[in-house]
């Protein structure tokens, strides 16, 4: 017995001994350590890393940058269940202890000394906000033990509350989500007070794990847990049986993931989220930054409509290029049958709505699968052809991904000849099954969407209805539209090209493309200014230019071949006479043009140093032409295109804003009023009788503008406006090349300048520019201009500088304009040697 007593005695020293040593070496860790834990206090002010956010100026939400997304919410803001679910799984002692839970961390410890690594846990909430928001991630016991008295020091220091909502803000939860506001966005696309208890539920049990426990891409695993914490929360008596029951029971229902995005504008946002970096660096990717462009989202998707749509016809005008692939076998060779085909893609099987019982289930499953993975918009509709009629003109029938069907007849693909190049086409199909084979994957387009090319040949073309769908394709070629307010340079519409997801080039303000005729109202402003009048004659008649530089002689030619003789210049510019222009740019000089245009904020680099330069040979991004003619608009005055008006950071202080004009004290112009003037009637001719005429469609009075084309049609322009609105659409292929014979700028980008300005200006009155002082109006002769008797039958007014005016001065207003019905010829544009330029 005694042997047994000095045995205990022993025994009790040695782990008294043992104990002591314990709490020495922790104390001593304790005062070697605790000098170097962050400030508490810093938690109180910590600022959530939150995306940098795109608005509109009409505050719609366009785009979203950042690594980590998180939206902060009050605690009190959040639903009680969601607070339960979290305690339930994570720390359901939390309110009862000081910050460390001793169970669950002794236990930790012995896995830790055991097997060297951590596997159940045991960290509070408050260890997780200790280790979130300050500590790394590594399993080593010098990070717990301060992790440890990290969690003692915000205990002491912050209220549970404080604490709760900070880790409910703070925690990851997969798929870039910080926080439950986040995860609610992403992976059920609603607020997190909007969440089912079992959605709640399914969102607590990330934290353990969130990509082993991701509904998305782990959706059994997921809902284990999901039921776990149900479980759980009803043993804890958070919900009674009911509430258990019905959410245990509840379906899956997370989905790919959501963004807060109201209206996806990814041009505008990247142009938004390129001024918030180079203002404020790559810490506008965390510090919550908001952007407000001038963009409207009104106009904005009127401007995305007409260039899809411009360009959908433009393709449909020159052929088609075929299907973008065929599927006509399924890809496996074992026995099919609608069990295996269901066991492999099981979603994807139940969405066909109307199978064909002729067909192999697996290929159909497929199929959708493949119309799933493409691209797809409002304009463009992935479909596969299931079957194809070959009764009369035929019929195909189609799948599209949704399941469902639809049928396209011969009245729908009648266009569709062999595409062989721009100005080149196969021979003319007279029944469907000349275009469309059983298998083919292909587009289709909304009736309404585009305008039908007309019949060719002996084709005999069923009258169609106004709904349902037509044969279609991806364009090959591009475009870019910029609509600017023409008094600010606010940009109030930008579109890059097609889809921004197809190609992120951004057209409106990368590309530097030949501008063509666009240019010309700038060389005879210039004309204007030297002294020339509107009424000036220059012969249209052939010229030969000799130039050491060049390998021949130049002669540049009107694009009809013929030369005209005598023209005034107001007739030149609205008929877009190239001869015309040449021998003016000659008789003022290249290099004093070119002082002067550069006057007008257009870059001298661009402009080539010869006579090209009349017609269009200079390269200028749609932006730098919007804001050309945005001077033609409000009077001769500079503007700065500019499409980010303020930045504000995550409080609401603004950090930067655009100045907004100042009515009163308006800049001077930098062009003679008067001359802007006489430049804007002419442009107004462009629209009632010249290559623009076809914008008379509008039936507005207030319309200016010019068409532009390059040599063989490689680009196509139309840039024009009101004294409200100026937009300027470019029409070509990324890699230079003929847009066709016949793709004139009246022909391939007006119609995409009248389908936005049709919507843009629908409910704005007219609005035209103010008369300036010291312009007259005189009667003159049409084809000599010289002065003429207001009763002559070839005599109508003409603007001139009260200095320059023919003696015979206007009679009164509203005699008939001789000009008035004169129909020009085809479009005369930039026509001249490739080698030249």
């Amino acid at each position: 017995m005694g042997y047994f007593l000095r045995f205990l005695l022993i025994l009790a020293w040695v782990l008294g001994l043992g104990l002591t040593s314990a709490v020495m070496v922790s104390a001593g860790f304790y005062v070697y350590t605790s000098p170097q834990l962050p400030d508490v206090e810093t938690l109180r002010n910590t600022a959530l890393q939150t995306p940098l956010r795109i608005y509109t100026s009409d505050n719609k939400l366009v785009g979203e940058f950042g690594e980590i997304r998180r939206d902060p919410v009050a605690l009190d803001a959040l639903p009680e269940e969601l607070i339960q679910a979290f305690l339930s799984a994570e720390d359901s002692r939390f309110f009862e202890h000081g910050g460390i839970d001793v169970l669950g961390l002794t236990r930790a410890s012995i896995e830790l000394l055991t097997s060297g690594r951590i596997q159940s846990g045991g960290s509070t909430i408050t260890m997780q906000v200790a280790k979130n928001f300050f500590l790394s991630n590594e399993q080593t016991f010098t990070r717990k033990f301060n992790e440890i008295l990290l969690a003692l020091k915000i205990e002491n220091e912050l209220s549970k509350n404080e604490i709760l909502e900070l880790y409910l803000n703070k925690i990851f939860l997969g798929n870039r989500a910080y926080g439950v506001q986040a995860a609610s966005r992403i992976y059920y696309g609603k607020d997190v007070r909007d969440l089912t208890l079992a959605q709640m539920a399914m969102i607590a049990g990330l934290p353990k794990a969130p990509s082993r426990y991701n509904p998305i891409v782990a959706p059994e695993r997921a809902k284990l847990r999901r039921n776990w914490i149900l479980s759980r929360m009803h043993e804890l008596g958070v919900i009674d049986e009911a509430s258990h029951s019905a959410a245990t029971n509840e379906a899956l229902t997370a989905s790919r993931l959501h963004s807060d995005v109201t209206v996806p504008m990814p041009y505008v946002a990247e142009l938004g989220r390129q001024g918030a970096i180079e203002r404020f660096g790559e810490v506008a990717y965390e510090n919550g930054v908001n952007v407000h462009v001038t963009v409207d989202s009104g106009l904005q998707m009127a401007a995305e409509a007409a260039v899809k749509k411009g360009l959908l016809n433009y393709t449909l005008r020159h052929g088609y290029r075929g299907p973008w692939k065929k599927l006509t076998e399924p890809t496996r060779d074992e026995p099919i049958g609608a069990e295996l085909a269901d066991e492999e893609v099981p979603e994807i099987a139940k969405r066909l709505q109307a199978p064909d019982p002729q067909l192999d289930k697996r290929l159909q499953v497929q199929a959708l699968l493949e119309l799933q993975n493409v691209y797809r918009d409002f304009y463009l509709i992935p479909a596969w052809v299931s079957r194809v009629n070959k009764e009369g003109q035929g019929s195909a029938q189609l799948l599209l991904a949704d399941g469902s069907t639809t049928e396209l007849g011969f009245k729908d693909v009648y266009w569709a000849r062999a595409y062989k190049g721009a100005d080149s086409m196969g021979k003319i199909p007279m029944t469907v099954s000349d275009v469309l084979s059983m298998g083919d994957l292909i587009y289709i387009s909304p009736r309404a969407a585009v305008t039908m090319p007309p019949p060719s040949g002996d084709q005999k073309v069923p009258k169609a209805s106004a709904g349902g769908y037509v044969l279609s394709q991806i364009p090959a070629a591009q475009a870019a539209l910029v609509a600017m307010e023409p008094k600010s340079g606010a940009i109030r519409a930008l579109v890059g090209g097609y889809d921004f997801h197809l190609n992120k080039f951004n057209r409106a303000s990368q590309a530097r493309r030949q501008a063509g005729s666009n240019i010309k109202p700038f060389i005879y402003l210039a004309a204007l200014e030297s002294g020339e009048t509107a009424a000036s004659i220059i012969n249209d008649a052939p010229v030969v230019f000799d130039d050491p530089k060049l390998e021949d002689a130049w002669r540049p030619v009107n694009s009809s071949g013929r030369f005209y003789g005598p023209t005034r210049l107001r007739k030149a510019l609205y008929l877009s006479r190239n001869l015309v222009s040449v021998r003016l740019l000659e008789r003022m000089g290249v290099m004093p043009t070119i002082r002067f245009i550069s006057s007008l904020g257009f870059s001298p680099e661009s402009m080539p140093k010869d006579l090209s330069l009349a017609l269009g040979s200079a390269d200028f991004t749609p932006v730098e032409m919007a804001a050309g003619y945005a001077l033609l608009a409000n009077g001769g005055r500079l503007v700065q295109p500019h499409i980010v008006k303020q930045i504000e950071d995550a409080s609401g202080t603004v950090m930067f804003e655009q100045p907004a004009p100042d009515r009163e004290s308006e800049p001077e112009p930098v062009v003679d009023p008067r001359s802007v003037f006489i430049i804007d009637s002419i442009l107004a001719d462009v629209i009632t009788r010249g290559t623009g005429r076809d914008a008379q469609v509008l039936k507005r009075g207030d319309l200016r503008g010019k068409t532009g084309t390059t040599n063989d049609q490689v680009d196509a322009w139309f840039s024009g406006y009101n004294q409200d609105l100026v937009t300027s659409v470019w029409i070509g292929f990324d890699q230079p090349q003929t847009l066709g014979r016949q793709e004139y700028g009246g022909r391939a980008a007006l119609p995409i300048w009248i389908d936005f300005m049709r919507e843009a200006l629908e409910s704005t009155p007219e609005s035209t520019m103010e008369q300036p002082e010291g312009l007259v109006k005189a009667w003159i002769d049409a084809d000599t201009a010289e002065p003429a008797a207001a009763e002559s039958s070839n005599a109508f007014e003409e603007f001139f500088k009260e200095e320059n005016a023919p003696d015979t001065i206007a009679a009164p207003e509203g005699f008939p304009d001789a000009e008035d019905g004169i129909m020009p010829e085809e479009e005369d544009e930039y026509v001249a040697p490739e080698m030249i330029f």
